[in-house]
């Protein structure tokens, strides 16, 4: 697997339970690299629309993991990696069906981690899909 399917996995995996306050999936690092000194602070300033769509992705990525998790849990071995495969592609379309990039999602995941307020935004628009 590369890196960047490795990396893009973990955040779509981890990221909708980080913002829903559920366990992590067990490919979380227990803890969280330091981030470098000279990174700066991401910023607050994500337009509505953009929110919208990653909120719509997160309610998306939820329900593939969950989808394919129980796929994997009864596959055999041969069938998990394939399975893993599929589940990448299809959160990846999540996003691209979006209007985003796997880069730009990934971002505003990362800023609703680290800044309560995009969070918030976040987690309110979550929570008005749910309804």
């Amino acid at each position: 697997m590369s890196s960047f399917t490795r990396l893009f996995t973990a955040t779509m995996l981890i990221a909708p339970w980080t913002l829903l306050g559920l366990p992590a999936n067990a490919q979380a690092p227990s803890t969280p690299a330091p981030a470098p000194a000279q990174q700066a602070a991401p910023s607050a300033d994500i337009p509505d629309q953009k929110l919208d769509a990653a909120a719509a992705v997160l309610t998306r990525v939820a329900s593939i993991q969950q989808d394919y998790e129980k796929r994997v849990t009864t596959a055999s071995a041969n069938d998990k990696k394939r399975l893993t495969q599929e589940a990448n592609v299809a959160m990846m379309k999540a996003v691209t069906d979006q209007g985003m990039s796997v880069d730009e999602y990934n971002g505003i995941i990362d800023t609703a981690q680290k800044v309560p307020a995009v969070r918030q935004k976040l987690e309110q628009r979550l929570s008005t899909q749910k309804q």
